[in-house]
């Protein structure tokens, strides 16, 4: 493992703009991204695409196939940049149980806007119907060591800016 690479998870509710963030993160700092949604076994997609909200028991396994995918980016001195909702604590400290040197940058979104932009999206499985359902579940880690809390409303390239200056003072490394 690399001491000079954290891992990163970009997380926040549903709209907020992980996936966006996580892959400009990825681009300007090298590294992995493991995109959090294509590990959700059908059985999770299909239950949000009626409509219904998941459980700490339905994320399990997907938390832990997350935490297996951070755990072997670690162990090849890989920066893994993870785009999960990670909506509670006990979830994050999952996460990092697997990677101890796990920063986290949450985007922070209004629920207004959050449902706003979910009802604007074509081809997800998540319906704007489960966004309060995200809020409800939602431990903002504001207490949290290693965490970047920012404006979800900003520009992506701003959100980006401001991680990778948080990251370098973090102890991380850029790409060379």
């Amino acid at each position: 493992m690399n001491p000079n690479k954290l891992a990163l998870v970009v997380m926040g509710v549903s709209g907020c703009g992980k996936s966006s963030v996580a892959q400009v993160v990825v681009e300007r700092l090298g590294g992995r991204l493991i995109e959090g949604d294509e590990f959700h076994p059908q059985a999770n997609i299909a239950k949000m695409r009626r409509g219904e909200a998941l459980t700490d028991e339905d994320r399990a396994a997907w938390l832990d196939r997350l935490a297996s995918e951070l755990s072997d980016c670690a162990r090849r001195g890989e920066l893994a940049v993870l785009a999960c909702s990670a909506l509670k604590r006990r979830y994050r400290d999952r996460l990092r149980a697997a990677v101890p040197a796990l920063g986290l940058v949450f985007l922070d979104l209004p629920e207004r806007v959050a449902y706003e932009r979910v009802a604007l999206r074509t081809g997800h499985f998540m319906p704007s119907s489960l966004v309060a359902a995200q809020f409800a579940d939602l431990e903002p880690p504001v207490s949290e060591g290693l965490t970047l809390t920012v404006d979800a409303m900003l520009p992506v390239a701003d959100i980006a800016d401001l991680t990778l200056r948080w990251y370098c003072r973090s102890g991380g490394s850029i790409k060379s």
